[in-house]
């Protein structure tokens, strides 16, 4: 380990080293982790959530987070990836941490993990992790990123943890379908604890984990639901309802789905974190997670959405068809060459008029004229004439999307977070076409 004199001094120096100690971007394995907290003696005093799954894990934080902070409850929220800012990645009682603030965590960390190499990820979740450890909150919320029994979120014991939708992904370091990567994630469950499932039919490895560890299980559909009308919808759990709520200010076809599971486990923790009804019609109404289905009013309009998987793209695809006639559509899409790009462009063939494929700022990343390539030999069924292009970076795409979209047209950015990151850089787009008078 280096001196004190030559450790870093910025959190972009940090985490450019923090890139370079371990050979792997990812390591599956739990153990070096685990002796790295104990040495940092770090726990959490205070109610903690994890929260697992495929898709649907940002949004689930994110209304954790606002009924909380609505029922005048501190609250500590560790949410990855970022699309623009690392500091994204780490709130407090709804404010995102100032990049000074993580520098003495950093500075523990290495410290502390001596001889042992950490991923950027692994590294990176503990100084989170100490630094909501000393904040003044009454609740932690840690997003898990791969998996969950192997993930690095996992050497802390949740008192209550969800699992949100689960699908195929990640197939390398998780299994080839739903059962191995259900397995995967039951590996966040406690024995004696509650783990809410808001996946409506969950494999059965989920089951059987909550069973094997005697785990307190909270299914949809069993132990708590929803119901519901264009207007308003209601929910109910093993013991209380709320009734009259107003559908979650994020938008899609499954924020139901995740904010049922989150009412659950308030539930859950009903004795350590009481909330009130209008804490959560009010929390609904004003939660936000940029990024995700987020539309930017404009001339053309532009959706957000860093879905990246065929079943968060069927989710996006759905949403996409409910929004009502646009002329034309334009799509703006970059991603990881390890996702199922021929499912993904099949899915959102039938929606797209103009496709722009773009380049992304890492070598995991497929190539813009990889993506074309693979649309030219798929020819999926889709509007006529269809025309693609390819570009050196998402900001060149959006612009050049622009350029070809009349007012009244859509924009869709979609894919990787580095996707949706790269038009967001310098802040939220204001749209006006080109075409327009």
């Amino acid at each position: 380990m280096p001196s004190d004199d030559t450790l870093p001094t910025t959190l972009d120096d940090w985490l450019a080293r923090c890139e370079r100690l371990h050979p792997k971007e990812i390591d599956m394995s739990l153990e070096r982790v685990q002796r790295v907290r104990e040495r940092l003696g770090l726990s959490f005093d205070v109610p903690l959530i994890t929260v697992a799954g495929t898709n649907g894990k940002g949004s689930t934080c994110a209304m954790l987070e606002t009924i909380a902070l609505q029922s005048g409850w501190r609250v500590g929220l560790y949410i990855k990836p970022h699309l623009v800012h690392f500091e994204e990645r780490c709130r407090v009682n709804g404010a995102m941490v100032s990049a000074e603030a993580l520098l003495p965590h950093f500075e523990a960390v290495e410290q502390a993990r001596g001889e042992i190499g950490l991923t950027y990820f692994e590294f990176t979740t503990l100084v989170i992790a100490r630094l909501l450890s000393q904040a003044e909150v009454d609740l932690v919320i840690l997003e898990v990123g791969l998996g969950g029994r192997l993930d690095a979120v996992n050497v802390f014991d949740a008192d209550c943890s969800i699992i949100t939708s689960i699908d195929v992904d990640h197939v390398e370091y998780l299994g080839p379908d739903r059962e191995s990567i259900g397995r995967e994630k039951a590996g966040v469950m406690r024995t004696g604890r509650p783990v809410v499932v808001s996946d409506p039919v969950p494999p059965q490895s989920v089951i059987d984990r909550a069973t094997e560890i005697q785990a307190d299980l909270w299914r949809f559909g069993h132990d708590f639901n929803y119901a519901g009308d264009k207007q308003q919808w209601s929910w109910a759990g093993r013991a209380r309802r709320f009734n009259g709520l107003a559908y979650p200010a994020l938008r899609g076809a499954n924020q139901l789905l995740n904010a049922s599971g989150v009412l659950a486990a308030f539930e859950a923790l009903r004795e350590r974190l009481p909330i009130t009804a209008q804490a959560v019609r009010n929390g609904l109404a004003l939660v936000e997670l940029p990024g995700r289905f987020q539309i930017v009013p404009g001339q053309p309009t532009l959706v957000l959405d860093v879905a990246h998987n065929p079943h968060a793209v069927a989710t996006l695809a759905q949403n996409l068809d409910q929004m009502g006639f646009y002329p034309r559509t334009h799509a703006v899409f970059g991603a990881m060459q390890d996702k199922d790009l021929a499912a993904i462009l099949t899915r959102m063939a039938p929606l797209v008029d103009h496709w722009h494929f773009c380049d992304l700022p890492l070598a995991r990343g497929a190539k813009a004229a990889e993506l074309e390539a693979l649309h030219g030999r798929l020819l999926p069924k889709g509007p006529a004439p269809v025309t693609t292009h390819t570009h050196a970076d998402p900001s060149d795409a959006l612009h050049a999307a622009l350029g070809h979209a009349d007012p009244a047209d859509r924009i869709v950015v979609f894919g990787s977070f580095y996707t949706v990151g790269g038009v967001l850089k310098k802040g939220l787009p204001r749209l006006g076409a080109a075409h327009v008078g």
